[in-house]
């Protein structure tokens, strides 16, 4: 027997020769997320594992005591603040994500129903946010919730805040913020997918004289997956460890986890803790994924 030929771009080759042009290909990028990705990870979870000394320095010795500090246990006795900071985490990626995405939904149609002509206007329109910096934008909630504009004036009126008291920091806020920031992340996505709608089957289910919530989640939710499953991790993830928004906008009394690690790598000088809170993070935000991406199956196939 001898050895197997395979023609590969009129190319007379051997799969072991086909195997390392594969491997030559994929090289740069094998690299790449090496360098960027796994490397830096490894160090992320060594480094959760050392102690911070007395000067702030790493001391490498393999110890536990980060992760028991994460989950409350301290010389003092048990706490549930760090557990409180990590629930909350969640709880606001996943209320922005599903703000997010019930606005997205019909901005998108609505843009989807536009002209050709006017249609990249919108478009641009939901782009321009890109184009400050987060920071700036955070500051500017600054001035659209002061006390002397309508919205707190308004607010002021309903007895929702004191008279000419602003509307930050407060949760309300903050969430107002994290929507704004991330709202592109779903929008442009979801546009995509809403574009290349299929509606004669839309068109099939109402003369089934399904009802407008069947239509929706039978012939329309189905298509729009694929974009929104995008749209739902580009703003999941980054919403989960964000820290500007909530600092500035939620005041020192309302951290999150990206609040907390940044604290821990900056005025704290606290790296090794700072690694086990990144480390929560990242396994919170892969369960959270995974769970949607069930999710997200079982809608596909109903």
């Amino acid at each position: 027997m001898g050895k197997k030929l395979i023609i590969w771009h009129g190319d007379l080759t051997s799969r072991r020769a086909l195997i390392q042009r594969g491997l030559t290909f994929l090289s740069g990028g094998m690299l790449w997320l090496m360098l960027f990705l796994v490397i830096p990870s490894l160090v992320l979870v060594a480094l959760s594992f050392a102690s911070r000394g007395s000067y702030g320095e790493v001391i490498w010795n393999f110890t536990v005591e980060n992760y028991e500090r994460l989950m409350g246990f301290s010389a003092f006795g048990w706490t549930p603040d760090y557990l409180y900071i990590l629930g909350r985490s969640v709880v606001v990626a996943f209320l922005t994500t599903l703000i997010s995405v019930i606005l997205a939904f019909p901005l998108s149609f609505f843009i989807a129903s536009r002209p050709p002509r006017t249609r990249y206007l919108w478009l641009t329109l939901v782009i321009v946010p890109f184009w400050t910096n987060m920071v700036i934008r955070a500051y500017a909630w600054f001035l659209i919730l002061a006390p002397e504009l309508p919205f707190a004036k308004l607010a002021a009126t309903l007895g929702l805040v004191p008279e000419g008291a602003a509307l930050y920091p407060s949760v309300f806020a903050v969430y107002l913020g994290m929507v704004s920031m991330f709202l592109p992340f779903v929008v442009l996505p979801l546009y995509s997918s809403v574009e290349r709608l299929d509606w004669s089957l839309v068109e099939a289910a109402q003369d089934l004289y399904s009802s407008r919530s069947r239509v929706f989640f039978k012939a329309i939710l189905p298509q729009t997956m694929p974009g929104l499953s995008v749209g739902v991790v580009l703003t999941f993830v980054p919403a989960m460890g964000t820290f500007v928004v909530p600092d500035l906008l939620g005041g020192a009394k309302y951290m999150l986890v990206g609040n907390l690690i940044q604290q821990q790598f900056g005025a704290s000088r606290d790296w090794p803790f700072g690694a086990a809170v990144s480390m929560a993070l990242m396994v919170l935000t892969m369960i959270s994924l995974q769970l949607y991406r069930r999710r997200g199956e079982e809608i596909e196939l109903l």
